[in-house]
């Protein structure tokens, strides 16, 4: 009888206590305004561009931008892309939120723990100078950090990895140069930060080349080749290398293995006279020296001829798009593009002015400062929204974190 009574006085005790807490909530949320106020907005968008809270002057700035709005803005208002603006501005944008999200696009582990490199650089002096980001692929272009010795090489990627040792404020100290400048790669030969020490150290050491073309997809196109398979095309451009009976069953290859080579293969073929001779040393840190022989195929194109000799022969780096029919139709291609060429540049080109190149840039911006993907309906449309101004604004990536910052601006 004790026991009992002891046991209802304890759930009685504890449903009290429920009680007490869901009416506190209740209150709370009562209380609450359905939307931040303009200073609360102001600081979240800040927080989520910079990382690091707005100083008093900053805040008190962005309040007085969004002053006009009456007490919160509506996410999207012009009021909310202004006042980001300050937080786009801040060297922590910079140092911290643009360099973790393009650390793991450099390396196959995809970590952002790897070393800063040129690939980096690229990217957040290009979103800082509001150089049009549908050149990324095909430009010679690179940025390089001023005082800090020693100098940028083709064979080393110490410039870079002194600078983050040395804390240099990327903010101001990166500089504008050119590939062909820096490098000695020919202008020819340069196609952005497909042809970085940092990617060529990741995607063209060892293997055959397709992971510079893997992981362009990956990093640029929001895709990993399985989600881009299509065994409808033609197979005469997969090279030898690729057994046809895969375990001595050729519906693996049929099936499976078309899907993806058909595609890639013609036009990883852009790579054909790149390498890079050297070794892995650890995650995202290799050492070597970059690679282009003009007119002359690379061995490893050739390698493995063996397990199917009929297969194709690699005799130059002239790639085409067999994605431009079929199901990958729908990644957007440029109709005022031949869709075919020579070299990794033109290749670029084909891929830096899709639409799945801009819808890719948007979703990882929107995804970085929003801290969730895009799932909702309303999100989607966001992004469709933030792209048209993407594309028709000048491919600048810089506005499109200001603008998905104020597309969440805390409700």
């Amino acid at each position: 009888m004790n026991v009992r009574t002891n046991r209802a006085q304890v759930v009685s005790a504890r449903g009290r206590r429920a009680a007490v807490a869901g009416a506190l909530l209740a209150g709370a949320l009562a209380a609450s305004p359905a939307h931040a106020g303009t200073s609360e907005q102001a600081r979240r968008i800040y927080e989520r561009i910079a990382g690091v809270p707005p100083t008093a002057a900053e805040l008190a700035s962005m309040v007085s931008t969004l002053s006009g709005c009456g007490g919160s803005c509506a996410p999207g208002a012009q009021q909310l892309v202004t006042a980001a603006q300050t937080a786009t501005s801040a060297a922590s944008f910079y140092n911290v939120t643009l360099k973790n999200m393009v650390i793991p696009w450099t390396n196959r582990d995809q970590t952002v723990f790897a070393p800063f490199n040129d690939y980096a650089a690229t990217v957040i002096g290009m979103v800082r100078d509001d150089v049009p980001f549908n050149t990324a692929l095909s430009a010679d272009i690179l940025y390089v950090v001023n005082g800090v010795s020693p100098a940028p090489s083709n064979s080393s990627n110490a410039h870079y990895a002194t600078a983050e040792a040395n804390g240099v404020d990327l903010s101001t100290a990166l500089k504008a140069s050119s590939q062909s400048a820096v490098y000695g790669t020919p202008t020819a030969a340069t196609a952005g930060l497909l042809t970085t020490y940092g990617a060529e150290s990741a995607f063209f050491i060892n293997g055959t080349n397709r992971a510079m073309f893997r992981f362009t997809m990956i990093n640029h196109f929001c895709h990993d080749m399985e989600t881009l398979m299509d065994t409808t095309r033609p197979t005469d451009r997969i090279r030898q290398d690729v057994a046809r009976s895969p375990g001595g069953d050729s519906r693996v290859f049929l099936n499976n293995c078309v899907g993806c080579h058909s595609g890639m293969d013609p036009m990883a073929q852009a790579f054909a006279y790149y390498n890079f001779n050297g070794m892995v040393v650890g995650p995202g840190t290799n050492t070597g020296t970059m690679q282009y022989t003009s007119g002359q195929v690379q061995p490893k194109y050739l390698i493995n001829s063996y397990n199917f000799t009929y297969g194709f022969v690699t005799p130059d780096d002239s790639w085409s798009n067999r994605w431009r029919a079929g199901v990958n139709t729908s990644l957007g291609w440029d109709s005022a593009l031949p869709g075919y060429g020579s070299g990794a540049k033109s290749l670029g080109q084909e891929l830096e002015s899709s639409d799945a190149f801009a819808q890719c840039q948007v979703v990882k911006v929107f995804t970085a400062v929003c801290f969730r993907a895009p799932n909702s309906s309303t999100d989607q449309q966001t992004v469709t929204n933030l792209k048209t101004s993407f594309k028709s604004g000048g491919y600048r990536l810089k506005q499109v974190f200001q603008q998905a910052a104020a597309a969440c601006p805390g409700q």
